[in-house]
């Protein structure tokens, strides 16, 4: 059985064609969805039950880490061709996001070398993994989702992919049995709490500190006050930044601009980096964003003056724009 070629991997019954590995995910699976994939051909299936079915299964206790793992290896380890970068937090995940590809999509154009016009990016709003590119339908993708587009991007030749990591996502298993070059934490209030998120405050944080136990280098925003316990038995390199002066790096000398009607701050980058930055959006917040994928660029060795240039082009779709009337 497990030397069997499967060519296709699924857990949508809609979504079978012959030879697919099919998985039995969800607390609404019926038993209805196995046998229809079975018809259209499916050759095993992964489940915490058995069924009636007339396949071979491989049974497992946990179906959501036993599906991000099988969907990894069917993808061959995709995620180590590339740079991969994860971003958790209450707010600020998609903005950073952007500011960090617009950088990064700048970094890749210079650089004939990597054979690349921009970088992936999974988010809130969007999938562009150089195969695919439409509207998101999760923050974070179900695991066997996430790997092939972690395949997409490897087979583009895209060399850097920022996704955005819900609580959910690390709860449910689905960035499960890989590891991100970095991890980085925006920030954290008491949200998503409830029957079908999570249970308390306590466990989302300890949800979002998941990250920090898979990634090789973390960043955090220690401006926030409850970003110690996020990373409380984190096992990467950590490194801060934020406002205040006891960041590893930090944005001082805020101030508001404003050219011809379009607002945005100006302020001044100190600890790592020492630069004079800009970006083209009003508020203290937008500080913070920019300041993560500053911080994020330096470890890839994007110079000053593309970071500043970029910063002060960056914009995204759906976040402070400029609305006439």
């Amino acid at each position: 059985l497990l030397q069997k070629p499967f060519t296709h991997l699924s857990y949508s019954s809609a979504d079978v064609q012959p030879d697919t590995f099919f998985i039995c995910k969800g607390l609404n699976f019926k038993e209805q969805y196995l046998l229809d994939a079975a018809a259209k051909g499916a050759g095993v299936y992964l489940s915490a039950k058995k069924y009636a079915a007339e396949i071979p299964c491989i049974l497992v206790s946990d179906i959501r880490k036993a599906m991000s793992l099988v969907a990894i290896a069917f993808y061959g380890e995709a995620y180590k061709n590339f740079r991969l970068i994860g971003l958790t937090g209450t707010k600020g995940k998609t903005t950073t996001t952007y500011f960090m590809k617009h950088i990064l999509d700048a970094y890749c154009r210079s650089h004939p070398e990597l054979h690349a016009q921009k970088s992936a990016v999974l988010s809130t709003v969007e999938v562009d993994t150089g195969a695919e590119q439409h509207e998101a339908h999760l923050t974070t993708p179900e695991s066997p989702d996430l790997q092939r587009y972690f395949a997409q991007t490897r087979d583009s030749g895209l060399p850097f992919l920022t996704m955005e990591v819900s609580s959910q996502a690390l709860m449910q298993h689905r960035s499960q049995g890989f590891v991100f070059d970095y991890g980085i934490f925006t920030n954290i209030e008491p949200d998503h709490i409830g029957p079908n998120e999570h249970s308390s405050f306590e466990e989302y944080m300890h949800c979002k500190g998941m990250l920090f136990r898979q990634c090789r280098g973390g960043i955090a925003n220690c401006d926030d006050v409850h970003w110690e316990k996020v990373m409380e038995g984190h096992t990467c390199e950590l490194e801060t930044y934020g406002l205040s002066s006891q960041a590893d790096l930090r944005a001082e000398n805020l101030r508001l601009t404003n050219h011809n009607g379009h607002l945005g701050v100006a302020f001044r980058v100190g600890g790592l980096m020492e630069f004079d930055g800009e970006i083209a959006m009003p508020g203290r917040f937008s500080v913070y964003n920019a300041l993560t994928a500053i911080a994020i660029c330096r470890h890839f060795g994007v110079t000053e003056d593309a970071i500043k240039k970029a910063l002060k082009e960056a914009k995204v779709k759906g976040r402070i724009e400029m609305v006439k009337v």
